[in-house]
């Protein structure tokens, strides 16, 4: 089997180096798209993460020709059900909902499904008093479900505003890319913004703006490291990490018990880095 170099440091790594970095490039750290069943290999407590909503499937909710037979082909490539995965699960013994999306089915595209099955996510974890991470990728709004597709940018919005009003934190990490209508709704209403080195992030691609403008771009426009020195990121933080800080963002935002006295109450706010 052919090594292909990476595509940064053009180094060449075997499949099995690549696997055992999490995806990453063992020389200079490059991200590979990863998808759910991946990550919640490395993120989770083992045999803790069970899925629900999971038979949920796309219609056709404007006739569109051709739409079913795309739906088979993204089902058959990525054996998922539509492009996104949410269930319970455990991180270090904590308890949290999570939401994992998939680039290999029709690039992560956010049609009715993948917007009820975000949405009810949210909502589950408000009505159990739970915190809530969601993986983002993807290209933006379904485009084969019209209006349908937008409407889901209201809805998974409106789910997260329940989330918020009952208190519980909402953690989105970024993954390459999140672009289009995810990024005009749900991951961009995160009380902390995570993201993976190098995603792309954005509303439109970055060919159209320069088609738009009719100017050339800054090198690196729309990477993570650039969102993050304009505000967009909170923290850049590498798959190797991801668990840990997960752990310590989930103990510092769990609720702490009203008989707790002032001081003991700040000593347990301190999480060490």
């Amino acid at each position: 089997m052919p090594v292909e170099p990476c595509p940064f440091c053009n180094g060449r790594y075997s499949p099995d180096a690549i696997e055992a970095a999490l995806k990453t490039c063992p020389g200079c750290g490059h991200h590979y798209r990863m998808e759910p069943l991946e990550r919640i290999a490395y993120l989770t407590d083992p045999g803790s993460f069970h899925e629900f909503s999971a038979n949920l499937r796309s219609l056709n909710p404007i006739d569109l020709s051709g739409y079913e037979e795309k739906l088979s082909e993204a089902e058959a490539k990525s054996q998922m059900k539509d492009a996104v995965i949410t269930g319970t699960s455990l991180i270090e013994g904590r308890p949290l909902i999570l939401g994992l999306m998939s680039f290999a089915f029709m690039g992560g595209s956010m049609g009715s499904v993948v917007g009820e099955k975000v949405s009810r996510a949210l909502l589950k974890a408000a009505e159990e008093r739970l915190p809530v991470v969601i993986y983002t990728t993807s290209g933006g709004a379904r485009m084969q479900e019209g209006i349908f597709s937008l409407l889901q940018m209201v809805k998974t919005s409106s789910a997260a505003a329940e989330l918020d009003k009952a208190g519980l934190p909402l953690f989105i990490v970024l993954c390459d890319p999140t672009t289009g209508g995810v990024t005009a709704s749900f991951a961009m209403l995160a009380d902390i913004t995570l993201a993976e080195p190098g995603a792309l992030i954005g509303f439109a691609g970055p060919r159209v703006i320069e088609g738009t403008i009719r100017s050339s771009l800054p090198e690196g426009f729309q990477r993570a490291e650039f969102q993050q020195e304009r505000g967009f990121v909170d923290l850049i933080v590498s798959r190797k990490d991801q668990r840990r800080l997960l752990t310590r963002l989930l103990d510092l935002h769990s609720r702490v018990p009203q008989s707790v006295s002032a001081p003991e109450e700040a000593q347990q706010c301190i999480i060490p880095v």
